[in-house]
């Protein structure tokens, strides 16, 4: 019982704190300017052709245009050449497809060797 007391307390209180914290709503306020319509437009054409005050460095302008140091045909010689040539970035496995050769050894062989191996028998042991 004594304990019900002290939540219903503490919950009445937090109420009466939040009720005491809340502002009032006074309605929409009427807009009073003493410039016209027209005067805010020319000055909003103005504002928007302006520079930007509150960009950032690499966002401040529009990026200049790069300019090429070699010729289009050129790199596209290059690229034609460089997809036509072997991987250069490959590596072991992914270099390439191995070709299907004739083997020498029995399919049996190999496959009793890899059981002989998984069981931990090693030739020549």
């Amino acid at each position: 019982m004594n304990t019900s007391k002290i939540i219903v307390v503490a919950a009445l209180s937090m109420l009466a704190a939040t009720s005491v914290q809340s502002e009032t709503y006074q309605g929409v306020h009427i807009a009073s300017s003493k410039i016209s319509r027209a005067e805010v437009a020319s000055q909003a054409v103005v504002a928007a052709h302006n520079l930007n005050p509150y960009s950032e460095g690499t966002s401040a302008t529009a990026a200049p245009a790069l300019l090429a140091s070699t010729d289009r045909s050129l790199v596209r010689q290059q690229a034609v050449l460089a997809s036509h040539s072997a991987d250069p970035f490959a590596e072991g496995g992914s270099s390439g497809v191995t070709k299907a050769t004739a083997r020498s050894t029995d399919r049996s062989a190999v496959r009793i060797g890899a059981r002989a191996a998984a069981l931990g028998f090693y030739p020549g042991q």
